[in-house]
């Protein structure tokens, strides 16, 4: 069964993931995040419920 050979596709997985895990993965981890955590604790607001005509 040729599915089965793992003779090219071993090597494709194995260079696919080192590619990532030491290239890419650096490069997207260096990025800083556009909205970062803040230690502020949320606001609530006091609002009024509406009252629906038909109700």
């Amino acid at each position: 069964m040729p599915q089965l050979n793992p003779n090219p596709w071993l090597f494709i997985m194995i260079t696919t993931w080192l590619t990532f895990s030491f290239i890419i993965q650096p490069k997207l981890l260096a990025f800083l995040t556009t909205n970062p955590p803040s230690d502020k604790t949320p606001t609530t607001y006091n609002t009024t419920p509406w009252t629906w005509p038909w109700t």
